[in-house]
C-alpha cells in the first residue's frame, strides 16, 4: 500500500489508550457454552517479552511450541511445510478421547518455500505445494504424531470444519492448469479428515464453485455453507451453496448444490457502509451461472441489471448465535476500494434475510498497538473473540470481551526483518480446544504452531 500502517495512523484522529472497535460485542458471544465464566477485566494485563523471541503473552500464561516448519514431520512423509494457515481443533476420538486433533493448512503457492510432501492417494496435483497436515495431541498437551492429510493443492488459505467432524480446506486461487506448472486447474474446496487422512477425498468439490476462496462456514441446522471470496479487481463475494443432501455426512456435498452470491438491494460494496449497527433487511441470493467459472471469474459473471454486492478482503467466516459472521479485512482507496476502513465483522441472519455490521476497527493513538487488517477469528468459549492480525508492524492476536473492551492475548516475537527493520509474520488459525483450556495458534512465517495455556 502508499502509506505505511505508521503513517496512517499517526494522522488518525485520538480515540483513547488500547484499540477501539465499536459495535454490539454482547451478542457475538451469547451463545458461548461457559459464558458465566466470560472474562470481564478487559484483559489479562500486559505482554510480557519472551526471552526466547517466539511469543509475548501475559503473565501467567504460558506456550509451547508443537511444530516447526522445516523439521522432520513424525510420520517420516518428509519435511513440515511452511506458510501455516487455517486451523481447527477437533475433539480426540478413541485412545484419544481426552486429546485433540488439529487439522492445518499450508498456503504454499507455485514458489512455496517448504511443500507439502506428496504422498500417494492424497495428492491431487503433482504440482501443487500446498495442502494440509494433521497434529494428534494428547491429554497432557504432547504430539504423538504428525503427518499430510491432504497435498498437492495450492494455496490452502483458511476453511471450516463441518458438522460432521470434517475440514473444508480452501485454496486462495484461480490459477488453471498450465499455470505456473499446474497439471490441474485450482481455485476449489477440499474435504479432509483430521482423524484418518487415508479417508480424505482429494477430488475436488467442484459445484461449490471454482475462485479464491477464503473461508466457510456451514449452518448446523439446514447444511448450507458460506463461502469468503479474498480477490482484487475486482473485489469478492459473498457466496452460499445449498446442498443437494444437506448434513448428510461426510462426502455428501459432493452429491451437487446450487452455487449463489449475496445481493443486498442498495448496497454496491460493503465498504461503503461505516455506521455500526446498520442493518439491511430483504437480503437477495442469485444464482452463480458458473460456478467452476470455465471463462470467466465467478466474480465477474452476469448477475443482472441490479448487480451484485462487493467487499474487499473478504477473509474469515464462522458460524454462531444462529447466524453467519464474517469479515471484511480492509479496505484502502489506494488499492481499489470504494472507502477506506481498517476492518469490519459483519453478520446474516438467514432466517431473517438479515444483515448487519457487528463490529468495526479502528486505530489508537497507540500506533505500536494499532489493531488493524483483522483475518482469521474465533470465538473463544470463555466468551469473548479472538481476532488474528494480519497486517504491518506487529502482529498480534486480539481479544474482545463481552463487555466490548479489546485487549492482546499475544504478539509474535519472531522478527524474520532486521534490528533496523524488524518485520514479524502474520498470526493466524486461532482455535480453542473443546475443553477451552488450550488455545492454538500458528505464525505463518517462520510456521510455527503453538499451544497456549494459562488462567483463562
Amino acid at each position: 500500500m502508499s502509506l505505511s500502517r505508521r503513517q496512517i495512523l499517526s494522522g488518525a484522529s485520538a480515540l483513547g489508550s488500547g484499540i477501539v472497535f465499536t459495535g454490539a460485542i454482547g451478542q457475538l458471544f451469547a451463545s458461548s457454552a461457559v459464558a458465566a465464566q466470560t472474562h470481564n477485566s478487559g484483559g489479562y494485563g500486559p505482554l510480557l517479552s519472551d526471552p526466547h523471541g517466539i511469543l509475548d503473552l501475559p503473565r501467567g500464561f504460558s506456550y509451547r511450541v508443537l511444530s516447526r516448519e522445516g523439521d522432520s514431520l513424525r510420520s517420516g512423509e518428509g519435511l513440515v511445510p511452511s506458510n501455516f494457515d487455517g486451523m481447527y481443533a477437533f475433539r480426540g476420538v478413541g485412545a484419544n478421547a481426552r486429546g485433540v486433533h488439529l487439522v492445518r493448512n499450508h498456503e504454499n503457492y507455485a514458489d512455496g518455500r517448504v511443500p507439502v510432501p506428496l504422498v500417494k492417494g492424497l495428492t491431487y496435483d503433482p504440482m501443487g505445494k500446498g495442502g494440509c497436515t494433521t497434529l494428534k495431541i494428547s491429554a497432557s498437551g504432547a504430539v504423538r504424531s504428525e503427518q499430510v492429510a491432504l497435498a498437492g493443492t495450492a494455496a490452502n488459505c483458511a476453511g471450516g470444519q463441518t458438522p460432521w467432524n470434517t475440514w473444508l480446506t480452501c485454496e486462495e486461487t484461480e490459477d488453471r492448469a498450465g499455470t505456473n506448472g499446474y497439471t490441474k486447474d485450482h481455485g476449489f474446496i477440499f474435504e479432509v479428515d483430521p482423524y484418518d487422512p487415508g479417508r480424505t477425498d482429494v477430488v475436488p468439490i467442484t459445484a461449490m464453485g471454482r475462485f479464491q476462496h477464503e473461508a466457510v462456514a456451514v449452518d448446523p441446522a439446514t447444511g448450507v455453507v458460506y463461502e469468503t471470496e479474498d480477490a482484487f479487481e475486482p473485489y469478492g463475494l459473498f457466496y452460499r451453496f445449498l446442498p443437494k443432501n444437506p448434513l448428510g455426512g461426510r462426502g455428501s456435498l459432493r452429491a451437487g448444490g446450487k452455487l449463489q452470491a449475496m445481493r443486498v438491494p442498495g448496497v454496491e460494496d460493503l465498504c461503503l457502509v461505516q455506521e455500526t449497527g446498520a442493518v439491511f433487511d430483504g437480503v437477495e441470493w442469485v444464482e452463480v451461472p458458473d460456478p467452476v467459472a470455465r471463462e470467466t471469474s465467478t466474480r465477474m459473471q452476469g448477475y443482472g441489471t441490479r448487480g451484485i454486492t462487493r467487499a474487499p478482503k473478504l477473509e474469515g467466516c464462522y458460524w454462531g448465535n444462529g447466524r453467519v459472521y464474517f469479515v471484511s479485512s480492509f479496505a484502502r482507496k489506494d488499492w481499489g476500494a470504494a472507502a477506506d476502513h481498517f476492518g469490519q465483522v459483519w453478520s446474516y441472519d438467514p432466517v431473517r434475510r438479515r444483515l448487519k455490521l457487528e463490529v468495526v476497527f479502528g486505530p489508537s493513538t497507540d500506533i505500536q498497538l494499532p489493531g488493524e487488517s483483522p483475518d482469521n477469528i474465533a470465538l473463544s468459549p470463555h466468551g469473548g473473540l479472538m481476532v488474528c492480525e494480519d497486517g504491518e508492524g506487529g502482529q498480534h492476536v486480539f481479544g474482545i470481551d463481552r463487555g466490548g473492551r479489546v485487549y492482546p492475548m499475544a504478539r509474535n516475537a519472531q522478527n524474520i526483518g532486521t534490528s533496523e527493520e524488524p518485520e514479524w509474520g502474520e498470526v493466524a488459525g486461532v482455535t480453542f480446544a473443546p475443553d477451552g483450556r488450550t488455545m492454538y495458534i500458528n505464525c505463518y512465517t517462520p510456521g510455527t504452531t503453538m499451544a497456549i495455556t494459562g488462567p483463562w
